[in-house]
């Protein structure tokens, strides 16, 4: 049974950083891409970034990129999401998603908070 495990969300002034994990459990993950979502109130959850499990070739959308950086340990099985030069904008629940093919997101995580403030 495939777990995945968010942890490092909080509270942050604008300007800061946080990083985020996500512990993967349940299977191996080879030909996995891992991927980061989120979802801000009364918005749609949208996607912010993806790692192949295997070769760590990244992926990251337009608004995030430059200062978020995905990253993954595959000795650990956690995938990570180092947020910096964080914007209120950025807040919202932060999800794992593990994606077995592309485009079909078959596992996710509880989420975790992020918090921004002005």
């Amino acid at each position: 049974q495939v777990q995945l495990v968010e942890s490092g969300g909080g509270l942050v002034q604008a300007g800061g950083s946080l990083r985020l994990s996500c512990a993967a459990s349940g299977r191996a993950f080879s030909g996995f891409a891992m991927s980061w979502f989120r979802q801000a109130p009364g918005k749609e959850r949208e996607f912010v970034a993806a790692i192949s499990w295997s070769d760590g070739i990244t992926y990251s959308a337009g608004s995030v990129k430059g200062r978020f950086t995905i990253s993954r340990d595959r000795a650990k099985n956690t995938v990570y999401l180092q947020m910096n030069s964080l914007k209120p904008e950025d807040t919202a629940v932060y999800y794992c998603a593990a994606e077995p093919r592309q485009g079909e997101y078959d596992y996710w995580g509880q989420g975790t908070q992020v918090t921004v403030s002005s």
